[in-house]
């Protein structure tokens, strides 16, 4: 079996089954940034001096002396008395270099509206933004909420609050009005910068308003917010309150672009970024400056090959979620990199879009999460494929597992069937890649994220915390602090402890499962409450969704566990099928699609139910919300579905279980 990337090998993986291995070409690899594997062995030698030497690369105002103080575990201090700025490393240094004029953010607006900032334009637009903040009172270690769309100012702002040595709070724009204010409570922002709406699926989506119902709550905690400051942009009509609200058009009007960055310490906290999907007091995952920079510029660098002088790059991700923060706006401004941001839906006007951009702005390096793909899949081929694609070099993909159909489709069809995927596990707590395959170095396997990064000391471990050997799977953990971590969760240093160190002590427990394969590749399971136990049987939910993928009429699928008197668990399938497919009736479906997952995994995965949908609930990041699923399978009350992208999914679902 052969492709234009030369031979590709079979290698056993599990249940029997072989896995194709796409080794990189020898064009790639003669070009790529890593292409010698003793970076792997160099960095497990001395990891400190390894990331010691990555952080240099960056403009640091008083060079570091300590390279990692591991004194207090699990609070760990990476280059702490070095001094830099991280916006200047985003922007200042980069004109000083002579580069102000190379394209730093292509914008395209989902109505058709375009905007390009060169270095120049960008490094001038923050040092405004930074001056008017100032005037607002906002100086380091204050914090500042951020709920915006995707649109130029967002980065702007993120920027101009990192300047000032503040942190920044960014709410995903998809975020209720109870969601905001608990985020903005916890942390005790005293600004919000915010948008009159952003456009979506072709009508504004308001953000304003939900602001204003935000800060009317009573929570029982005194409202710490003194302003809101509101980029002009849907040009909705929204209420502006005298005294608090202020236009940023306006404001920013009285400022030039006159503005020293001043150096802080290494340590100082750059962002809290809350984890989605928490019950109760939302969990402020707190990252600092220097080991974070560092660490998510050498990974943009090495993971995505990134040329910064030819590259156009394009991360799909919100500014909302960590991959946002790490790779749209720091990792690719402090690399120097030309990116798109985009910030409608990928189906507007119609699914052509994405395609359409990377077309027009020839973008060769394009990131995404498995679930667009899916759906993408779900439209058919035809669509990207009135597209040119050509420009594309290397894809990547973030978020979740990627199943190894969808991984095949994303390498044929909009990689030409050349550009190497690489397969990213990371997490909001991580702050960076951890594991990953380098694209120059690494024979890819579809569905594996592979090999942790040079200095990630990721691996598999039981219950015990013993490693476990090839073929077989348990817990994934980090076994040594690295740069990006998270530090602390903001104002709860004992939920922090408890919450990723108290199973293993010295080792950082991820909640995912995973398994090495027969070459000691990693493969993740997903999260371990996404793990079921039919009749004592561990089975991983995403092995069962990647099965149903395989099968030729299945475009997507969740598999949740409801609980059975009898096996303790039972296996219940949600699927969408192929747009085109006419093959299989539902009560069809059913029948067909137990046998498949019997026949891939075992008897004992196989489902107690399979329901036809015709969509899944989604946040309007692209993320299943399989608890929601796992309500209606146990015939519990559907519980809140604020954050989905379309609320009515669920009732509709509903009605197709009472209906079967």
């Amino acid at each position: 079996m052969t492709d234009q990337n030369g031979t590709i090998e079979s290698h056993p993986l599990q249940h029997g089954e072989e896995v194709e291995v796409y080794p990189p070409s020898d064009e790639f690899r003669a070009q790529a940034n890593v292409r010698d594997s003793s970076v792997y062995w160099q960095a497990a030698q001395d990891p400190e001096a390894y990331w010691a030497e990555r952080a240099r690369q960056l403009k640091w105002s008083k060079p570091f002396t300590e390279i990692l103080d591991w004194s207090n575990p699990p609070f760990a201090k990476w280059f702490a008395d070095g001094e830099l700025n991280v916006a200047a490393n985003c922007l200042d240094r980069h004109v000083a270099a002579g580069l102000g004029d190379r394209v730093a953010i292509h914008f395209e607006g989902e109505p058709g509206d375009t905007r390009t900032l060169s270095y120049a334009e960008l490094t001038h637009e923050v040092k405004r933004a930074a001056n008017m903040l100032t005037s607002l009172g906002v100086s380091a270690g204050d914090r500042v909420a951020i709920y915006m769309p995707m649109i130029p100012e967002a980065v702007i702002a993120m920027l101009a609050v990192a300047r000032l040595g503040a942190a920044h709070s960014v709410v995903f724009g998809g975020f209720s009005a109870e969601s905001l204010r608990a985020r903005i409570d916890d942390a005790q922002a005293e600004l919000v910068i915010t948008a009159d709406g952003g456009y979506r699926k072709g009508r504004v989506s308001a953000l304003k308003p939900t602001v204003d119902d935000a800060l009317a709550l009573d929570t029982g905690t005194p409202l710490s917010v003194e302003r809101v400051l509101v980029v002009q942009r849907g040009g909705n009509e929204v209420v502006m309150q005298e005294g608090r609200d202020l236009w940023w058009h306006e404001e920013i009007t009285a400022f030039d672009g006159q503005h020293e960055a001043k150096g802080f310490p290494s340590e100082n906290p750059l962002f809290i970024l809350y984890t989605s999907g928490t019950t109760g007091k939302p969990k402020g995952i707190l990252h600092t400056s220097g080991g974070y920079l560092t660490q998510v510029s050498a990974t943009h660098s090495d993971v995505f090959d990134l040329k910064p002088e030819t590259d156009v790059y394009w991360c799909t991700a919100d500014i909302g979620w960590i991959t946002g923060h790490s790779y749209v706006v720091y990792g690719p401004l402090a690399n120097g990199a030309t990116q798109v941001i985009y910030e409608g839906t990928p189906e507007t006007p119609d699914w052509g879009r994405w395609w359409s951009i990377i077309q027009k702005y020839g973008v060769s390096i394009f990131y995404t999460a498995p679930t667009a793909i899916r759906a993408c899949m779900k439209v058919g081929r035809q669509v990207p494929e009135q597209y040119d694609l050509s420009s594309i070099r290397v894809l990547g993909s973030v978020g979740e597992p990627i199943n190894p159909e969808a991984w095949r489709w994303y390498h044929e069809v909009i990689g030409g069937g050349k550009a190497p995927i690489v397969d990213t596990w990371w997490q909001t707590e991580t702050g960076a890649i951890m594991i990953a395959p380098l694209p120059g170095l690494t024979g890819l396997k579809p569905g594996s994220a592979q090999v942790p990064q040079p200095g990630i000391t990721a691996t598999i471990v039981d219950e015990q915390g013993e490693r476990v050997g090839h073929g077989q799977g348990g817990l994934l953990v980090v076994q040594r602090p690295w740069p990006s971590m998270v530090r602390t969760v903001w104002g709860d240093d004992q939920r922090f402890i408890d919450t990723y160190w108290a199973k293993f002590g010295d080792q950082y427990f991820a909640g995912d499962g995973a398994r090495f394969d027969d070459d000691g590749d990693i493969w993740l399971l997903g999260r371990v409450d996404d793990v079921l136990n039919v009749s004592g049987h561990r089975l991983s939910t995403a092995e069962i969704e990647s099965a149903l993928v395989e099968h030729h009429a299945v475009a997507e699928s969740a598999v949740v566990g409801a609980h059975d008197d009898t096996t303790g668990q039972a296996v219940v399938a949600f699927v969408i099928l192929k747009s085109q497919q006419t093959l299989l009736a539902p009560e069809q479906a059913e029948v067909e699609l137990k046998q498949h997952v019997a026949a891939h995994i075992g008897a004992i995965a196989r489902p107690r139910r399979v329901l036809v949908v015709s969509e899944l609930p989604k946040t309007r990041s692209g993320k299943i919300m399989r608890r929601l699923l796992k309500d209606v399978a146990e015939g519990k009350e559907v519980g809140d579905t604020t954050t989905l992208a379309d609320t009515k999914v669920m009732s509709t679902i509903q009605d197709q279980l009472r209906a079967g």
